[in-house]
């Protein structure tokens, strides 16, 4: 078995050979990237702990950071895992509505409300008022409250089980991550993930404003915040692509990192167990000609993609654009057959 590096402040890169990997195969990353990924901004392949593969385009450079939208809820299942592990919350079937108490539900409506756990909201198979894949995610921007608006939309119609995916349910678990640690997602990321593994500080933007650009686009910076000042649970933060792969290495790693155990092994194993739906706990789910992976996706394209069997983590991060090309296809086609060894 190769030996596992685990990064410290600086990655190691080195040849592709010296990693059991093909240089050839890889090369061709070069003129597909190019050709047929014209927003990829950069990407990095990671064997062993060692970066094997980092390009970078469109202007970028290792430094940058980039919004990774719906990456953050990956970041956001790992930060409940530790704050489980940490005594903040008790498990993962702990009613949501424990965590705001001062939140009043209908009793004769609200029923089912009342029967939503964390495990619900990390699987996405809590109901809610609206139809699959058409949540009015702008209808809870232009609130005051994000966290009341979702708990009144939370268990409306459906049955709990059902999976159904929501960017506010994934807000609803930062808030409960502030409720129970007295700290936001952001400063609870920042001492118990970000910093341990090397990965860069997210500093504190106050939001000025809300509009668009602020929340989603050209504007975002750091982590993103509602009106509240509970950071964004479903999307909103910024990485580089290196950090986007400590973060992915660090599950292959099985939440380990050098002689600290940052995540139990318990919670990794958890979060990643094929199901019917193939989601875990906010993670993607995929088995393929027998290579299984699992994967934080955001929209535009930024991928965290994460192969035990081939010892890999792929970390792209992209510019948004409309109905980008899978990055699956490169994955499949470039990065997993180029392991040798």
């Amino acid at each position: 078995m190769l030996k596992n590096n685990y990064p410290t402040s600086d990655w190691q890169i080195s040849a592709p050979a010296n990693l059991g990997m093909d240089a050839n195969m890889l090369s061709e990353l070069e003129s597909r990237i190019k050709s047929e990924y014209s927003n990829i901004n950069g990407i990095v392949v990671v064997r062993n702990g060692t970066i094997a593969y980092e390009k970078y385009y469109n202007g970028a450079s290792p430094n940058d950071t980039h919004h990774v939208a719906s990456v953050t809820k990956s970041i956001i299942s790992a930060l409940i895992g530790i704050a489980i592990e940490a005594g903040f919350i008790n498990n993962a079937d702990q009613k949501v509505l424990e965590f705001f108490p001062d939140y009043v539900p209908n009793a004769a409506q609200d029923q089912q409300k009342q029967e939503i756990t964390l495990r619900h909201l990390l699987t996405m198979t809590a109901p809610y008022a609206f139809a699959d894949w058409h949540e009015p995610l702008e209808q809870m921007c232009m609130q005051p409250d994000w966290v009341k608006y979702t708990l009144d939309m939370l268990g409306q119609q459906g049955t709990i089980g059902g999976f159904k995916y929501s960017t506010a349910g994934a807000h609803l678990l930062s808030a409960i991550i502030t409720r129970s640690t007295r700290q936001s997602a952001r400063e609870f990321a920042n001492e118990r993930l970000f910093k341990p593994i090397g990965m860069n500080e997210i500093p504190d933007y106050e939001m000025s404003s809300f509009g668009f650009d602020d929340l989603f686009g050209v504007n975002v910076k750091g982590w993103v915040e509602d009106p509240n000042r509970i950071t964004t649970g479903g999307w909103g933060l910024t990485l580089s692509p290196r950090d986007m792969a400590r973060f992915g290495l660090l599950y292959l790693n099985r939440g380990q990192w050098g002689h600290n155990q940052i995540i139990s092994e318990t919670w990794i194993e958890e979060s990643t167990a094929m199901n019917p739906n193939h989601y875990g706990y906010l993670w993607w789910l995929r088995e393929e000609d027998g290579v299984y992976t699992y994967s934080a996706l955001g929209d535009g394209g930024n991928v965290i993609c994460c192969i035990p069997e081939k010892k890999l983590v792929v970390a792209i991060a992209s510019e948004f654009t409309l109905q980008p090309r899978d990055r699956w296809p490169l994955i499949k086609d470039c990065i997993i057959p180029s392991v040798v060894e």
